[in-house]
């Protein structure tokens, strides 16, 4: 069953792109929504396979680079498909429609770096034996789902802008971009919070200044930042986008 949900995932997302391209090419906006169905179901799947993975492993499936790799799928397109309903339709539906095959091709990636890593199901070691493990990691991974969604988007809106810039859909991706940026950045708040709690429990110290937590507390802070210079000193557009990307590298760092 594990083989072939994640294989069936890989496979969907494949015949996503497939149909958002030959949607794009062929002016065909049937297309794109058969290649939204195929996210769709891509999602279903990885769904049914990290059920099975807290099912067999008797914990929530996010303790290495494997399960987290593929939580952080699961949540990018999980969010997709919650700021796709929630947009009011019309062009800006059709607008972040499209998105999906950038979305699918960000799934194809860290799908195929999370298969070189090691995909047995192992006993947790005594620190991650925790609450805290699915508390922390979940809404940390959330901010960093959101922080893809806001990098995809970024690259979109630069293109847009530079190829069509009389066009609505830049205004459509800067206030995505914004949104998404705000949500991971509230994520990325609690997710700090919830482990220094962690660590105390564990560890009996809030704060300990090792890599991982000194580089969550830098990303924090450029995303602090970025919105900011967005509220306060008008850095919107173009230059809110290029801070996307750069914060995205903070994260994949």
């Amino acid at each position: 069953m594990s083989e072939l949900t994640v294989n069936f995932s890989f496979g969907a997302y494949i015949a996503a792109i497939l149909f958002y391209g030959a949607g794009y090419l062929s002016k065909k906006k049937m297309l794109e929504w058969i290649g939204l169905g195929c996210v769709t179901l891509a999602f279903a799947m990885q769904t049914v396979y990290l059920g099975w993975r807290w099912s067999e492993g008797s914990y929530a499936p996010m303790s290495n680079m494997y399960e987290s790799l593929t939580l952080l799928v699961w949540l990018v397109g999980m969010m997709y498909h919650i700021f796709l309903v929630r947009v009011t339709g019309g062009e800006s539906r059709f607008s972040l429609l499209g998105l999906g095959f950038w979305v699918s091709i960000l799934a194809l990636v860290l799908l195929g770096i999370a298969s070189l890593n090691d995909r047995s199901i192992q006993s947790l070691m005594p620190a991650l034996q925790s609450n805290w493990l699915l508390f922390h990691v979940v809404t940390v991974m959330a901010a960093y789902a959101a922080f893809a969604l806001c990098f995809l988007t970024a690259g979109v809106y630069l293109v847009c802008m530079r190829k069509k810039p009389e066009s609505d859909k830049p205004v459509i991706f800067e206030g995505f971009m914004e949104r998404s940026t705000v949500l991971g950045f509230l994520f990325l708040t609690i997710g700090i919070i919830l482990g220094a709690v962690w660590a105390n429990s564990a560890w009996g110290s809030y704060w300990s200044w090792d890599p991982k937590e000194t580089w969550s507390l830098i990303t924090w802070l450029f995303y602090a930042t970025a919105l900011h210079l967005r509220k306060q000193q008008g850095w919107q557009n173009e230059k809110f986008a290029w801070l996307s990307l750069g914060g995205f590298a903070l994260v994949m760092f």
